[in-house]
Parts: C-alpha cells; structure tokens; sequence
C-alpha cells in the first residue's frame, strides 16, 4: 500500500488534545511558589506622570512588592527590530513601566505583585499616580499637520518616517498622459486582532546559574530570546530559555516583543520566585497591538479601453504612541512593495508616511500590509471599470499579467529586485465566475433590481508576497529587518525506524505538526503516524525565525525537506554498505533501499537506521545515527494568487448588507494537506469579511479607545457568513524544491476587497462610488438616503 501522503487531506494530528482539553496553554501553567502580577496601565493617552505613589497598595495583605518604572530604569527601551529600510526611522520603544510620560492610553505605568491574581488586580486601585494631562491626537494625517500636538522631541509633526518606492516621476508623467484618472481617498481602518488566547508569561530565575526561563504567548520564541539577552538584559543567549506553549491564535500580534516580557523576567531575578502575567481582555484590547488603519490617498490612470497605465499611492501609516516591534516594516516593505497586485501596471509609486498618535502601538495582523496593499488595488480596479463604463471582471483579464511573463518583475523596482515567481491569472479568476454562473447573476440582479431589490457581487483578484525573506534582501543591508529570515529543522530517525522532525517555526494553530509530518513522512516513504513534529522550546529547537508572514510551509516546510534529503543520502550509503553494493547503484523508493534494477535486493528505512544507530558495521568515515539538520535560507518570496467572489443583497430601507455566497478560488503551488488550507482560508475569509461589514477600534478625540469591549467592538458571528465554497488551482512556485506557496493569510488578503466591491455594485443604481469600512448598516443607509432615493 502506497505511504505517500503528501497533498492528503489527512486529520489534524494536534485536534485531539486541542478539543479534549489536553492541551496546556500559558494560563494553565503552574509552578511551585508562583506569585501573580497585575499590571496598572494609564488612563491617560497623552501625559507627563508627575509622581506614583504605591504606599498604600503595598499595605494590602498578600501582596508581596509594588514597582514603578523608577525601579527598572536600568533597563534600557525594549528594540525595534524592523525598521523602515534606507530612510531615517525617528524611533521610540516602550520601557518595562514607562517612567516620566506616556502615550498611550493602556501603558504599564505601575505593576503589584501578589499571592494571587485576585489580590494583585484589587491593589491596583489604591495605587496613586499623578498625571499631567497633555493634548492628544489620534489621526494620523492631522498628527503631522502644524500646531498638532507633540508626542516625541525626536519626532518632528509626529513623523516616525517617510518612505517610498516606485518612481513617483513617471508615475506622475502617466497620469498627466492618461486619457482618465480617478482619484479616491479611503481608509481602512483600525482593526483589534481579538485572539481567543490572550497574551500572558511566566519568568522563573535560578540564581545559581544566573538562568531565566520565560514561558510566553510567542509566535517567535528564539527572536525573543535574542532581542531580551542581546537588547534588554545584555546577557548570554544561553542563559535564557524561551517556550511558547499551546497558543490559542495569534493573527501576528504575537510575534512582537512586549515589555510585559521583559517585566515578568526582571521581577522573577528581583523577588526570586517564579512570577505569572496573563492578560485580560480590557488589556488585550488595549496594550495589544492593532492592526491596519491607513488613510490614503489613489490616483489611477488608465486609457478608454481600460488598460490601466499608473497607479499613485500616498498612506499616512498610524503607528501608535511608540513602535511596535516591527511595526515600520509593515505598511513599507509588506504594504508597498506589492502594490502592482495581479496587474502588469507600467508606471508605479508610493510614499508612506508612518506617523505616531496617541493610540495603542499597531503592528503586524494577519496578512500584514497585503490585505491594505490588495484593497487599494482591487479598489482602484473597480473604480476605474465604473469610471468606464467597462465589466469588472473584463478590466482584469485586459490587464492581468499573462504566464508567459514570469518570473514577473513589476515596474520600477517596486519589489527591489524580487520577480513574482510564476502564476496563471486568468484561471482563478475564470474558474470563480464559473463557480458563481457570473452571466446567469448579471441577469438576475438586473431582474431583481427591477423589483427594487439590490443584489451584488465584488470581485478580489489578489498576489501576495510570502516567505519574508530572503535573508539577504530583508535584512539590514535592504529591507531594514534586523536579523536573518531563514529556517531551521531538524530530522532524526530512531534506531525503531520512528522520527522526530524539530522545527523552528512556531505554531498558533495552523496545523504544523501535521503538514510536517506528511513533508517528512512523504520523502521517507514511513506512514505519517511514524513521524513526531517537535516546536516551541529554545532549548530543544534549532534557532528559527518562527511563524508569520504565511512562510512555514515555503521556508520551514522546506528545511525539513532539505533536512530529510540528507538523511536520505546518507542512508543510500549505509544501505550500499550493508548490500555489498556501490553507493552510486542505490535507489531511495517507498522506504527501501534498493540496488538499482533489483528492487527485491534492498534495506528498509527501519533496517537502515537500526544499524546506523547500533553503529556496528558502518563504511569508513560515516558517523552513526540518521540525524541532521538543515538551514534554509530562500532565494525569493513565493507569490499566491487567486480570485475571491463575494454576492450579497442589500437592503434599502435598513442598509443591512446580507452575505449570499463566498467562492473563493486560490493558487498556493502544491498543496501538502487540502483540509488544512481550506480551514485557513475559512478563518482568513471571516476576518477579512469582518473588517468590511462590522469590526473597527474607534478613539475619541482625547485618545480613548470606545471600542474597549466585546460588547462595543464588533466581531462577526458564525452566523453572520455563508458557507465558503472553496476550489483550487496549482501552480507551482520554481522558487521551492516543494513547490509551495503560502496560504495562512490569502482568505483575510483577498475577503474585504470582494465584500465590499460587492455593496458598492449593489449600490450603483443610487450613484455610490465609494463608502469606508465597516459598511455598517447605518453607514449604508445614510448613503443611499443622502443620494435621494
């Protein structure tokens, strides 16, 4: 019986423990003398603290130390480890407590250390902190307008840097030639990540050895090993250890350094017992980053037959009050450089302006940049088809990059050097308006607007950009990324014949141990059950970069691949030792060794590693055991693409946008486990779809956050959403000896540009070209109302 499983859609080998309650997350987490910390956070968005008095907090019973940020000064501001590359970066990081002044509302000021949680939340009340309230100012363009208010003496207006890519000369060259332009301002707006397991850790200090270890909600725990040693505590890497234990969604706000780590780590030393933080939703909401919130500005130029000629961006990128860990690289590297979408656009360019304001830091969420980068797009595409009367789906076959042009370099040196790597366009977008009969919908909405009822349908034809690396075009030298962006794994076959792939991606429930495992299982030729994938811990993993960015199928996928090669050839060696026979007659096949044209000559996996293992009889020069690891740094991104088609039915006299159908259609090369990438793309589809009709963090006008709740900040329902229907096509990335591509991201990349094309075609017959998100029913309503109908 045939043990390939690769492109299986095999059962997720995690589920059981995950649904029998087995699995431990950080909040289960108990150790011998723990004490509980709660952490006092401003009120304040914008202030100078005047002086915190702790005297009467340190009285409660149980409570075991009260610290300000005086008692950390020691300790420098936390790193920013991705900043915008080749401008200036005008950088301000979060300490441990802040200590003089804040800038946000929801900065750790103060933090009580108790028994218990109970104790520790209670004093927090009678801490008294004497603020001098400073003027705030949330919007990022007003933020760097004269007389604003001024957040950092070394941020002038408030601008953290301005960048650009693309040539804004012939950019705006063609749009003096272009026979139409269409401008349009849009915003897409603040969103709260909302992970069901919020952000918490453990440090525990062992004086003898001067080590830490630090249990955290991490989706990268050895980058935060090396920024706390190398940039915090100026320590040995050796003398911490870094796990991230079960973790309920991260969507990216987990990858960042935050400074409750870095305090849980310096009370541990301080007070010598272990010490646990874990988050409340309030704070999750608050002092956990949020994602998007660009205002900007579009210009496209096209001819009268719809081949668009130019495309001109300008994004003020809200920040926050100070930086997230990589907040600078997403609204450049990951926003910009992707501008040109599935489009051969001739003339490209775009100035990003990241700004700060008195809101809660913002940073990377899922999708990071490419679902801003695919709505401007896929926005302009739709405006400029309005504009000309033209079919929507007709302007993007007509400007589609075409198969024969990749590798694909998109025009001025948008993507620096990087080529899209391969892609068939018209396919995915072909199969979609199959998928959904788009002739029969024309001339049913057509039909039901007769009876004064608004059907439409929005159309997302994405690329976007995976992988994060190569090392060298995002490091320092380029893209301004402070480190490396390869990948680890290692790949060890036991005397038994069972294997243990150790990875250093980071799961948060992709699916990783089971689409490794098919990787390994697949090149080895063992059934998948023989395979045991192994995560998490800095001390048992090779150092890896962790998971986002939809990189661990095409870069750690791809180290456990290499990995199992080597093995592999090894093993093909030791077989042709066992055999009596040359090393170069051995064929690898379904798990034997076998000489070449004598298959019933041959060694199994089991019996070769059995006797590398043993080590008694082994060619000259070979070590024993079937063990290595592999480093994998890529030569370029991997590029998915696909088409998303949203219908829905809008509601005239209540503005209520109803979700009729969702076909999605998405190319992510080979696909290792087609279960797993649907249920990706179903969860991506939701929040995307959620951003387009219902979610939005609001602040008012001195900096606090109204949509503090889960009662005022609208997530979607099950039963807000259709059934997705989903389908695919593959085309291989040449880029991967796998051919894969990324996937994690694609449904939140392409959803909330296809729901909300598909309200503004159900609302052209009222003269709408554009509304921002969330197309909330009162938003709706007031525009078809104050178009006069």
């Amino acid at each position: 019986m045939s043990t390939r499983v690769f492109g299986s859609a095999i059962k997720r080998r995690e589920d059981p423990r995950l649904i029998t309650g087995e699995a431990k997350y950080l909040d289960d987490i108990q150790l011998p003398g723990m004490a509980h910390a709660a952490i006092l956070r401003s009120s304040y968005a914008h202030a100078k603290i005047n002086s915190i008095n702790t005297k009467k907090a340190a009285k409660v019973p149980g409570v075991i130390a009260v610290l300000t940020g005086q008692d950390f000064k020691d300790l420098p501001a936390l790193p920013c480890a991705w900043q915008a590359g080749g401008v200036k970066n005008n950088v301000n990081m979060p300490r441990v407590l802040e200590i003089d002044r804040v800038t946000f509302t929801g900065a750790g000021v103060a933090v009580v250390v108790a028994e218990n949680r109970y104790i520790a939340e209670d004093a927090l009340s009678l801490i008294e902190v004497d603020y001098e309230p400073l003027p705030a100012v949330v919007d990022s363009e007003k933020a760097t307008q004269p007389g604003a208010p001024q957040l950092h003496e070394n941020a002038p207006n408030n601008i953290c840097f301005d960048w650009s890519c693309g040539s804004r000369e012939a950019a705006d060259r063609a749009l003096g030639e272009a026979e139409v332009v269409v401008k349009q301002r849009v915003i897409n707006q603040r969103l709260i990540p909302t992970p069901i397991d919020s952000r918490g850790a453990i440090a525990q200090y062992l004086p003898a050895s001067e080590e830490y270890t630090i249990w955290m909600t991490s989706q990268c725990p050895h980058i935060m090993r090396l920024l706390m040693t190398a940039f915090v505590f100026a320590i040995p890497e050796n003398k911490m250890r870094v796990i991230s234990p079960q973790i309920g969604g991260g969507f990216g706000t987990k990858i960042s350094l935050y400074p409750e780590y870095c305090l849980m780590a310096a009370l541990a030393k301080k007070l010598g017992r272990p010490v646990k933080w874990m988050e409340t939703r309030r704070e999750n909401y608050v002092a956990t980053s949020h994602g998007r919130d660009h205002i900007t500005d579009i210009e496209v130029g096209a001819k009268r037959d719809g081949t668009i000629t130019a495309l001109k961006v300008k994004t003020h990128a809200n920040l926050g009050g100070i930086l997230a860990t990589i907040g600078p690289g997403t609204p450049t590297t990951l926003y910009a450089r992707i501008l040109s979408g599935a489009y051969k656009i001739p003339n490209l360019c775009c100035q990003v302006i990241g700004v700060y304001t008195n809101t809660s830091m913002v940073d990377t969420y899922r999708g990071a940049g490419r679902p801003e980068a695919t709505y401007v797009v896929e926005r302009a595409v739709d405006l400029v088809a309005r504009e000309l009367k033209v079919d929507p789906a007709e302007i993007r076959r007509k400007n589609f990059i075409q198969p024969q042009d990749f590798p694909y370099e998109p025009a001025n040196n948008m993507l620096r050097g990087l080529k899209y790597d391969s892609g068939d366009y018209m396919k995915t977008l072909t199969k979609a308006l199959e998928m959904v009969n788009y002739e029969g919908f024309r001339q049913e909405q057509a039909e039901a607007r007769q009876q004064g009822r608004y059907l439409g349908l929005g159309l997302s034809s994405y690329v976007e950009i995976c992988g994060v690396a190569p090392s060298a075009w995002v490091g320092l030298p380029g893209e301004g990324w402070g480190a490396g962006l390869w990948e680890s794994a290692n790949v060890r076959v036991h005397l038994t014949g069972k294997v243990v792939v150790t990875t250093g991606s980071q799961p948060q429930g992709q699916g990783h141990e089971t689409t490794m495992a098919q990787i390994a299982a697949d090149e080895l030729g063992i059934p998948v059950e023989d395979v045991l994938v192994q995560h998490s811990d800095t001390l048992g993993t090779p150092f890896g970069y962790g998971t986002y960015g939809s990189r661990s199928a095409a870069v750690g996928g791809v180290a456990v691949h290499k990995s199992v090669q080597r093995i592999k050839e090894k093993a093909c060696r030791l077989a042709a030792h066992m055999l009596e026979a040359a090393p170069e007659d051995m064929v690898y096949e379904s798990g034997k060794v076998h000489v070449k044209g004598s298959p019933d000559k041959a060694k199994t996996i089991q019996e070769i590693a059995g006797a590398a293992a043993l080590g008694y009889s082994l060619p000259p020069g070979m070590e024993p055991f079937l063990d290595d690891i592999a480093y994998y740094d890529p030569p370029n991104c991997t590029y998915p693409f696909g088409t998303h088609v949203c219908i829905v039915e809008v509601d005239k006299d209540t503005g209520q946008v109803q979700l009729r159908r969702y076909v999605a259609v998405d190319d992510c090369g080979k696909v290792i486990n087609p279960m797993i990438v649907d249920g990706q793309l179903h969860g991506g589809i939701a929040q995307g779809a959620g951003q387009a009709l219902w979610e939005g963090a609001v602040y008012d006008e001195n900096g606090q956050l109204i949509t503090g709740t889960m009662m005022d900040y609208a997530l979607p329902k099950a039963d807000f959403l259709p059934s997705f229907e989903t389908a695919r096509t593959e085309t291989p990335s040449p880029v991967n000896p796998l051919g894969v591509k990324g996937i994690g991201e694609a449904g939140t990349i392409a959803s909330t540009a296809a729901v909300v094309n598909a309200v503004m075609d159900a609302l052209a017959p009222f003269g709408i070209k554009h509304l921002d998100m969330p197309l909330t029913p009162e938003r709706v309503w007031r525009a078809i109302h104050q178009n006069g109908k």
